[in-house]
């Protein structure tokens, strides 16, 4: 979940989670945890001050430099922009807990601000909270690839054979761009390096260990630092999981198979709920009226408060909102008016930043290897658009990963038993339970929170589930692993969102088709 977000009315349906040796982690379990005397931090190295602007006195950011290289320590140095908010109560002061919100190419530097009204007073009387800006994004040496139009930045791209060889000299000229930006800096902004450049940040803040709350791409960062820094590790929350066997293209893909599911899950509650939104009253005729007017907008695209929408962007804009069932069905009665002819307010879309967009890429194409071969993505796009009609002919097709550089270092195998929590909605389909599930089986040491009937993407402090937030609070403030996975029950949802009505309320497309946020 990006906390920034750049409106438009123009649609951009696109951006479709080496140390030095005495530095290298194992793959052994982590220490047992230690108590708050023990944890105490030495003097740090950081020169904290006010944010400046309208931030609150209580929010002091700093900036660390971290070698580019993390082979070469002494060589070429790069920025990491940080932001605290010291312990409420310093005398029950455990540590610090460190955040990432998603992305990848999410900045974090200002989220502990965000999160200070959801986390509960307990958590925030015993940690210093932690925001960063990962390498590459915000204000830590941002990346840039130089694009300056919406169109360029658009990679959602729904396969057709009339457009494939547009699609691959697209895919071609933006790989191009961001390495000719950036010869000296690209090959260098991977996850591993982030999880490096963590531990640098826990050594500048003086403690011996961290703990961590990541959510989606997060829960990837903070997997791999388990696995490359497994005894600094403190008390790690991941919500809303990547499976770390399948980044990144298969991460992109499961939200093809994934969206079937919910999104057959929402024309049934659509239908429940026919009296209200009046789009059907089975999930047939639900079905049937949204299909219909995909085909119309093939045809002809609808104008939607000015902006033309044709059937693969109205699919693509419902998946992303099927997670909340009343937003979905306010949307759908709009599209349906659009289609009639009859006035619609405007339909927000995300256009991603040029640094969004670099620094994105630079994650999911440099932490593994994609295929090279058009035709892969030409057969994958023709199959998963019979599979999975609603999207997955955009996931498969072809992308810049595709003639990226080889990544410098293989992804990172996560094999440990680490102790961590992870929390999952059952329905979430951005990082979906099976992944949870992955990530489960990689840390052998966590236990897993599911919330049954949860629907959405993010978990802890969003009000899903009293339960699970309990767990992750006990979980946070004593150290407390619950002995076996759990299944908590999710929250009852009202029958309409207090969400606005106008399309997009719930989140308009955040349009980065492999981590979800």
């Amino acid at each position: 979940m990006l906390l920034r977000r750049r409106w438009t009315s123009k649609i951009a349906l696109g951006v479709a989670a080496l140390l030095t040796p005495t530095l290298l982690g194992t793959t052994a379990a982590a220490a047992p945890a230690a108590g708050p005397s023990a944890t105490a931090p030495a003097a740090s190295s950081l020169s904290w001050q006010g944010c400046g602007g309208d931030i609150p006195a209580t929010v002091q950011c700093a900036t660390l430099e971290v070698p580019l290289d993390h082979r070469r320590p002494g060589g070429r140095k790069i920025d990491v922009a940080l932001s605290r908010i010291k312990a409420a109560a310093p005398a029950e002061r455990r540590g610090v807990l460190i955040f990432n919100p998603g992305g990848p190419s999410g900045s974090g530097i200002f989220y502990p601000l965000a999160l200070s009204g959801l986390l509960p007073q307990s958590v925030k009387d015993r940690y210093d909270l932690i925001g960063f800006d990962p390498r590459g994004v915000g204000a830590s040496s941002p990346l840039a690839c130089g694009t300056t139009t919406a169109d360029e930045r658009l990679t959602y791209r729904p396969y057709t054979e009339a457009t494939f060889a547009q699609d691959v000299a697209w895919a071609r000229d933006i790989a191009d761009r961001c390495r000719n930006r950036n010869k000296e800096t690209l090959r260098h902004i991977t996850t591993r390096n982030t999880a490096r450049d963590m531990d640098i940040v826990r050594a500048a803040l003086g403690e011996r260990r961290i703990s961590y709350f990541g959510l989606s791409y997060g829960t990837y960062l903070g997997s791999v630092y388990t696995q490359l820094f497994p005894q600094r590790v403190d008390r790690f929350v991941l919500d809303s999981a990547v499976d770390p066997k399948r980044v990144w293209r298969g991460m992109g893909q499961s939200w093809a198979e994934q969206a079937e599911p919910a999104f057959d899950r929402w024309t049934e509650w659509t239908a429940r709920h026919a009296a209200r939104y009046g789009l059907g009253d089975t999930s047939a005729e639900v079905e049937r009226l949204f299909w219909d007017i995909v085909a119309r907008a093939d045809r002809e695209p609808l104008d939607l408060g000015g902006t033309r929408f044709d059937g693969a962007e109205v699919r693509e804009y419902i998946r992303w909102e099927i997670t909340h069932p009343s937003v979905a069905a306010r949307t759908l009665g709009l599209l349906r008016d659009a289609a009639a002819g009859k006035p619609v307010p405007p339909f927000p879309t995300f256009v991603p930043t040029d640094n969004e967009l670099a620094s994105y890429l630079a994650i999911v194409c440099g932490d593994t290897r994609w295929p090279t071969d058009p035709a892969v993505y030409r057969a994958d796009s023709r199959r998963d658009s019979v599979r999975y009609p609603l999207y997955g002919d955009s996931v498969s097709n072809i992308f810049p990963c595709a003639y990226w550089d080889r990544p410098v270092e293989p992804a990172t195998k996560i094999d440990n038993k680490v102790p961590a929590l992870i929390v999952q909605n059952a329905w979430d389909s951005q990082t979906p339970l099976a992944a949870a599930l992955g990530l489960r089986r990689a840390l052998k040491g966590s236990r897993l929170v599911t919330v049954d009937e949860g629907q959405g993407h993010g978990v802890y402090a969003l009000g899903i589930s009293a339960c699970a937030d309990d767990v992750a609070t006990r979980y946070l403030t004593t150290g407390r692993l619950p002995a076996r996975d759990v299944t908590c029950r999710a929250d009852p949802l009202p029958e309409a969102d207090s969400r606005s009505a106008s399309p997009g309320s719930a989140a308009a497309p955040a349009r980065h088709p492999f981590a979800g946020s």
